[in-house]
This record gives C-alpha cells, sequence and structure tokens, in this order.
C-alpha cells in the first residue's frame, strides 16, 4: 500500500474537524474572552465573534480539504478586519486573539493527528510551515482590510465635518437648532471660545498649516476644517481659560504663507461674522511670505472692514499730502501724530515716548497740520487725524490709494470641500 502525501493526509485531518465547526468556533470565541481584556468589555458581543470566528475556520478548513488548492479565500480576514474597524476595536488587539485562534486551531488538528496515529502526525508535522504561512497570509489581509477601513471612515469624517463647518460660515441664516446640531456633531460647544483661522493655499497642494492638528490636540483645542480655492479655514473651539496668545503661537509655529485669525468669539452662530475678520487679516498681509494676523473686534475695525474702498477715499482727503511725501517723511510724521494723540496732544509726554525734545514734536505736528483741512485745535480735525490713523494702522495697505483691497469673501459654500 501506498504512503500518503502529507497534504493528502493533512486534508483528511481537516475533513474530520469539520463536523466540529461550531464547537470548535465556540471554543476559540471562550478563549478569546478569558485572555484578551478589550473582548469582555463586549464591544464585539458573543454572538459576532462566534460568528467570525466560524466564518474563517470554515475557510480554512475547506483550504486544508481540498489538498490540490493553491489559492487561498481571504473573504474571512477581510471582513473581520473591515468589520472591526467599524467597531473601533484597537488592531493589536484583533491580531492577537487571531493568533490565539490559529494557536487552538493547530492544537485541535494535532490532536486529531495523534488520535488517528500512523503517518499523520509527521505528515502535519510536514505542512505545519503552509499552515502558520496561512496563519501570516490571514492577519495581513485583515491588517489591510481594517487600515483600509480606516482609512475611508477618515476620508468620510473629513468630509462630513468639512461640511458641517460650511453650513458654520455660510452665514446667519442657520437657525439656532441647526448650529446646536453642527455643534453637536463637530464635538464642539454651542458657546464657548472660537477662532476662525484663513490659511493662504501652497501651490502644488501643500498643506498651509503643516503639523498643527498634533500641535493644537496637545492643547485640547478642538477643530474642523474646509478647504476652498485659495484657502483653508478652520473652526477651532479652544478650551476655557485657555490663553489665545498659546494658540496663535501654534499657528505660527507652522505657517507657510499668510494666515488670518478672527477675534474670539463666543457663540458658534456668529461663526460667518468671524470669518470676514479672518480673511480681511489674511489679505490685508504682504503677500509672499509667512505671516499671522488676528484683527481686534473693535467697532472702527468692524466700519472699516465693511467699507473699505469708503474708509480709503477718506484716509486719502484727510492723509492725501502727508501721503505723497517721501517714505521717511511719512513715517516720522504719522509716527509723531500717533504719540501725540496717545498722550492726550502733550508734546512732552509724546517726545518722551519719542525719545526726543517737545520742541520737534511741536514742529512736526505744525508741519502735519499744514496737510490737514484745518488746525489740531478744532476738535473735527483730531477726530479725523485719529480715524485715519487707526484705519491705516489697521490696514497698512489704505496707505496707497491704488493698493489692493481685501475683497468681500464669495459664496463658501460653493467651495471644493477639503
Amino acid at each position: 500500500m501506498s504512503k500518503k502525501e502529507p497534504r493528502v493526509l493533512v486534508a483528511e485531518l481537516a475533513g474530520e474537524l469539520t463536523p466540529r465547526l461550531d464547537a470548535i468556533a465556540a471554543s476559540m470565541s471562550h478563549l478569546t474572552y478569558e485572555k484578551i481584556d478589550f473582548y469582555r468589555s463586549m464591544v464585539v458581543g458573543p454572538e459576532d465573534l462566534h460568528a467570525s470566528m466560524r466564518l474563517n475556520v470554515g475557510h480554512i478548513l475547506r483550504h486544508l480539504t481540498d489538498h490540490t488548492s493553491t489559492g487561498v479565500d481571504l473573504v474571512g480576514p477581510t471582513e473581520t478586519g473591515r468589520k472591526r474597524a467599524l467597531q473601533n476595536a484597537p488592531l493589536p488587539e484583533v491580531l492577537r486573539a487571531y493568533r490565539l485562534g490559529f494557536r487552538h486551531f493547530w492544537e485541535q488538528l494535532l490532536d486529531v493527528a495523534r488520535e488517528k496515529g500512523g503517518d499523520a502526525p509527521d505528515a502535519l508535522l510536514d505542512c505545519a510551515s503552509h499552515i502558520w504561512e496561512l496563519a501570516d497570509v490571514y492577519s495581513s489581509a485583515l491588517t489591510d482590510a481594517y487600515r483600509s477601513t480606516c482609512a475611508e471612515r477618515m476620508v468620510e469624517t473629513d468630509r462630513r465635518r468639512s461640511a458641517l463647518v460650511s453650513e458654520l460660515i455660510d452665514g446667519p441664516t442657520l437657525s439656532s437648532e441647526t448650529v446646536w446640531e453642527v455643534a453637536r456633531m463637530l464635538d464642539f460647544p454651542f458657546q464657548g471660545r472660537f477662532l476662525v483661522v484663513v490659511a493662504e493655499a501652497r501651490a502644488g497642494g501643500e498643506p498651509p498649516l503643516p503639523g498643527l492638528d498634533r500641535r493644537l490636540r496637545a492643547l485640547d483645542v478642538g477643530h474642523a476644517w474646509r478647504a476652498q480655492p485659495g484657502a483653508e479655514i478652520g473652526v477651532l473651539s479652544c478650551p476655557p481659560r485657555q490663553p489665545v496668545e498659546e494658540v496663535l503661537e501654534a499657528v505660527r509655529a507652522v505657517a507657510t504663507g499668510r494666515v488670518g485669525v478672527s477675534p474670539l468669539y463666543e457663540r458658534l452662530d456668529q461663526t460667518s461674522r468671524a470669518l470676514r475678520y479672518a480673511q480681511v487679516a489674511e489679505q490685508s498681509l504682504a503677500a509672499g511670505g509667512a505671516a499671522v494676523r488676528q484683527l481686534d473686534d473693535t467697532p472702527l475695525t468692524e466700519l472699516v472692514m465693511n467699507n473699505l474702498e469708503t474708509t480709503q477715499r477718506a484716509v486719502q482727503r484727510i492723509l492725501g499730502g502727508v501721503l505723497s511725501l517721501s517714505e521717511d517723511d511719512r513715517t516720522t510724521l504719522l509716527a509723531t501724530a500717533r504719540a501725540w494723540l496717545e498722550a492726550h496732544g502733550s508734546a512732552a509726554e509724546a517726545g518722551r515716548r519719542l525719545y526726543c525734545h517737545q520742541n520737534t514734536v511741536r514742529y512736526r505736528m505744525h508741519r502735519l497740520e499744514e496737510f490737514l483741512r484745518g488746525p489740531l485745535d478744532d476738535p473735527k480735525i483730531v477726530a479725523e487725524l485719529s480715524m485715519a490713523l487707526d484705519a491705516v494702522g489697521t490696514f497698512p495697505m489704505l496707505l496707497d490709494a491704488g493698493g489692493p483691497l481685501p475683497v468681500s469673501p464669495g459664496p463658501v459654500g460653493t467651495a471644493a470641500g477639503r
């Protein structure tokens, strides 16, 4: 009588185990619950785990029973990997359960081989490498499916959060109920401490704020983003008593282009208004460099921001003569005027601030007066000068009569998603 090939003998052993499939799956499930703490949390229920064990063992038995088979059916591990990813089961624990299961399956084969006797134990040992290679193939397929599913979920989550940010920044038409629901889905409070960040998009699709996510997580700052042509928009939820400067420093540390930041605001339904501040702050920075600017929420800032062209015309009417001077003369006169106003009209105090004699301040103010629309003892003229200086201090581009002004944002909701 000719000796059987090892694969044929192992196929017979697998055939003897096939009727015991349910019992093997049950014992594997029990072993998994006994040895691995995570599974006792019942995230993966008993019926779910038993079905998964049965599916995988069934495929292995069919593969081993057909001793002529060269291919491996990976439906079992692929389905398990995908399902466990959707359940947020930790991958190391899932793989550990797989290793326990294979070891138990091997022990079942070994017991049957010993019972059968003869050449069966040696045949099983001859095929051991094939069986354990099968375990590696199954584990790799599970890992690939798990990671692929996680990646898909991340993309889907990012798209969903991007759509939610779009709802917030699209404007005041949202009802309070809608904003409350958006806040819940973003895991943001409705009332808290928020910032809007607008980061200039980089050429080649490179992220404008690389590594910011990690820095914000370290500060416990929640964040959600929306990409649109030319910029990325983020809504940041800062913890109570979190110094805003720490958040700004995190943004500065990674900025690769112009970045505008809104003033701090307290209600999520104010996001569309805050966006306007952040956009104007970004657009008011010099092109080509990396810088971060935050606008203050003052009545003048809001007035100027909403009427930039009108404000520019007013600045030219008030300071036009000064702005036509050389840069050095213009800078000197404007700096002296700011110091004089801050000193409430005291030449001596302004001189101390500017490190010059009070008579020098008086001379410069008399010279400035020649370019104004009236004398500086007229409160209206002083008010005009103060407004113009505040405006150009906040928006330096107003100094240039022909310079580009920040433009009003278009309908953000129509932009492409991140």
